[in-house]
């Protein structure tokens, strides 16, 4: 299955700690490389979230984050710290005592604003990082669906090039006798131009040395099997980039070798829009996982 490397899927979740948020972004990249962010009170997963990351992708520059926002209203508790407020309350009273009565009563709401008087009650991460990780895992299967809708229809596009080039191979490989008798024809010519007599063995010769530096049946063989390649790669069920990415260097080097040797205008050109498919599918390549 081809998949692309670019897409982006979210997911919330509410319940009694919060909501909770994840989203993923991946773009293109050579390797996998994972960028992650999760709230103060989950980075404990972080772990277990790169690992989870990582076994379901396999290439891109992937932004993940893990976003929570606070509590509903009547979920957040404080407590009140006893044992300091007694020790305030007596440090009070022992400072009135040794000022003799002078110091005025103690107030309760300077009591409240001394630091550590109220504190938030602990909360139990567990539910909240359960629930974390089971909303990542649905994400990146989202991800997922998101970034194989996308490789299927690169994977369409590709299909397509290919039998464009599969028909460009076979129109070239249909004139390769005319073009070989043009050649012949040629060499004749010229050489009756000259008006001398020259061995016709030896001549015959040249025509087949000449014909043989011109021939092209071989790159024509070699696009074709990287056609049947290409199409064979589209259909496999593991990743296909790095397969994909080397087999349009070699089709690049064929036709490049094919419209060096071209002696015919009609081979040229099928050559040079070789080249503008071989181009198309590489960009395309460039974003298959």
């Amino acid at each position: 299955m081809i998949r692309s490397m670019t897409g982006f899927a979210r997911r919330e979740r509410q319940g009694p700690w919060g909501t909770l948020t994840c989203e993923l972004r991946s773009v293109n990249h050579r390797y996998l490389e994972l960028s992650l962010r999760l709230p103060d009170d989950l980075r404990g997963l972080e772990n277990d979230a790169r690992q989870l990351l990582s076994g379901g992708l396999r290439r891109g520059k992937v932004d993940a984050g893990v976003y929570l926002r606070g509590a509903p209203a009547g979920t957040t508790s404080l407590e009140l710290n006893r044992a300091l407020v007694e020790q305030i309350v007596a440090g009070a009273a022992a400072v009135s005592v040794a000022a003799g009565g002078a110091v005025g009563s103690l107030n309760p709401l300077e009591v409240l604003r001394w630091p550590g008087v109220i504190r938030d009650v602990e909360r139990d991460v567990a539910p909240v990082a359960e629930a974390a990780t089971t909303l990542l895992k649905e994400t990146v299967a989202d991800l997922n669906e998101a970034r194989a809708r996308e490789g299927a229809r690169i994977r369409e596009m590709l299909a397509q090039r290919c039998e464009a080039l599969r028909d460009l191979v076979a129109t070239v490989r249909a004139r390769l006798p005319e073009v070989a008798a043009r050649i012949r024809s040629r060499v004749l010519e010229r050489v009756g131009q000259l008006g001398t007599t020259v061995d016709s063995e030896r001549l015959e010769q040249e025509i087949a040395l000449l014909a043989y530096k011109m021939d092209v049946e071989e790159e024509l063989d070699r696009l074709g099997s990287h056609v049947a390649e290409t199409l064979q790669v589209l259909d496999s069920q593991e990743p296909a980039g790095r397969r994909l990415d080397f087999l349009m260097q070699e089709f690049n080097r064929e036709a490049n070798t094919l419209s060096s040797k071209s002696q015919d205008t009609e081979t040229t050109r099928a050559a040079v829009d070789m080249k503008v498919l071989i181009e198309q599918m590489r960009e395309q390549v460039q974003n298959v996982e």
